[in-house]
């Protein structure tokens, strides 16, 4: 059995959990807050691998179960900032054109806030529940979209339950959005909090995909009530369909 390394006093190493003392103007939660960030692998990952933030992970491995983001897909990543997603959609539609013998693909980020630049992503600062934006995105993208995604969240309340109803409102609206975007076959995914508001848009989106499912990456935090819904098959914007085949888990 393999042993860790060894340090200058001849003792096993071992990662040790970073404390954060609760300073002056910080609040507990804070604190709290601040530890679990300096201590999340996540977190350290994606400072290792050049990822803007932890939720890059989520959307790799949502994309390493359900296979959407393939070389030539368009996407639109909707609240981009700060552009963890976009980074990896670039890598996987083959944004850049690195992959030889694959097809190039598009990514474009739109946010309420400006970005910073991301090599092989088009990024836009865009209210996309604007009157228009639906046009302004097919615009700039050349036709219509094979997968609209979502990370966003509405700024937290503090109470569980207004949060949960902010954030549902936040994905329908989305989902219209993707209603407007999407080509036949497309692919719909967005960030939902469990708590009982979300029937209303699981009944929408199983008449217009042909397949709904719900998914928990491993990057989602275990206190977390976050989880993802993933809807394949776009129907077209005419469609609405019988309902879609049973939900996963």
């Amino acid at each position: 059995m393999a042993k860790g390394p060894k340090n200058s006093s001849g003792r096993g190493q071992r990662d040790l959990k970073v404390k954060v003392k609760t300073a002056r103007g910080r609040s507990l939660s804070s604190t709290r807050w601040l530890q679990r960030q300096l201590n999340d692998p996540y977190v350290k990952r994606a400072r290792a691998d050049g990822y803007r933030g932890r939720a890059a992970y989520k959307i790799l491995e949502i994309d390493d179960k359900y296979r959407f983001l393939v070389p030539g897909a368009r996407v639109v990543d909707l609240g981009a900032a700060p552009g963890g997603w976009c980074q990896v959609a670039v890598k996987r539609v083959n944004a850049l054109g690195e992959k030889s013998g694959k097809a190039k693909g598009t990514v474009l980020g739109v946010d309420l806030q400006e970005m910073d630049h991301i090599p092989g992503a088009e990024l836009h600062q865009l209210d996309f529940l604007s009157d228009g934006a639906d046009d302004l995105i097919k615009g700039w993208l050349g036709g219509g979209a094979d997968v609209v995604m979502s990370d966003m969240a509405a700024a937290s309340s503090g109470h569980k339950q207004t949060d949960h109803l902010r954030i549902i409102a936040l994905c329908e609206a989305a989902a219209e959005l993707a209603f407007d975007v999407l080509d036949e076959g497309g692919t719909f995914v967005a960030k939902v909090l469990a708590g009982g508001a979300e029937g209303t848009l699981q009944h929408i989106l199983k008449q217009r995909f042909r397949k709904v499912a719900n998914f928990k990456p491993p990057a989602s935090r275990s206190d977390s009530s976050e989880k993802f819904v993933v809807a394949t098959g776009f129907r077209g914007r005419d469609a609405a369909g019988p309902a879609s085949e049973p939900d996963e888990g």
